[in-house]
């Protein structure tokens, strides 16, 4: 198959798109530095320079590309995009994330109409596994946007969107649990702790 790999020199790109090549498809992954093209390159995929926030450029790499499959791996929780990690403000520290998970994922999809592409693939998220008034969240009971502080629910709107459009769209939402391992941003949670910047709440006996 031609997979179009959106985000594909991020820390889950670089690790996707050796297996996707590994098992004989043809990749073209994306990236927003024509200076990471060479990364992309060594990874095995045909590169191309993308901004996810415009639409004129999403449905131009696509159209190009011509995939058969498109994988939403759009991120900006790198240092270089968001800076350090700030737990106080998620809102500040991912307002860019937030913006490619529900504007990001719309323009993939009109370039994956526009082209014919019969198969998206959309990262989503599952770190909000329990409520402390009622325990466990199951998909029968889901969390509700209300029941999350105000700061959370701009993350968790735009989530809720891309999963809904894409499953519509009669692709796949694939939720992750945290990153970890190089580039996955375990390492400066590490070092949050060790700071008593990421504090553990209470007896430690809480879920995230």
């Amino acid at each position: 198959m031609r997979v179009f790999v959106a985000g594909g020199s991020g820390a889950m790109g670089r690790r996707l798109v050796p297996q996707l090549v590994a098992r004989g498809h043809q990749v073209t992954a994306t990236t927003t530095s024509a200076a990471r093209l060479g990364l992309v390159k060594e990874l095995g995929a045909e590169g191309v320079v993308m901004d996810g926030l415009d639409a004129a450029s999403v449905g131009e790499a696509v159209a190009q590309a011509r995939p058969d499959a498109i994988v939403h791996q759009m991120t900006a929780l790198a240092f270089a995009h968001a800076g350090k990690p700030n737990f106080r403000h998620p809102e500040r520290f991912g307002a860019k994330t937030i913006r490619l998970r529900a504007e990001g994922m719309d323009h993939l999809l009109a370039a994956a109409k526009a082209t014919g592409v019969s198969y998206v693939v959309a990262q989503s998220l599952a770190t909000w596994p329990a409520n402390r008034e009622r325990g466990l969240v199951t998909e029968e009971e889901p969390l509700l946007a209300e029941e999350l502080p105000a700061s959370f629910r701009l993350m968790w709107d735009p989530l809720h969107h891309s999963e809904d459009v894409v499953v519509k769209a009669g692709g796949a939402a694939l939720r992750y649990g945290a990153f970890y391992g190089p580039g996955g941003g375990i390492e400066d949670q590490i070092e949050l702790v060790r700071k008593r910047r990421l504090p553990i709440i209470g007896g430690g006996s809480g879920y995230f």
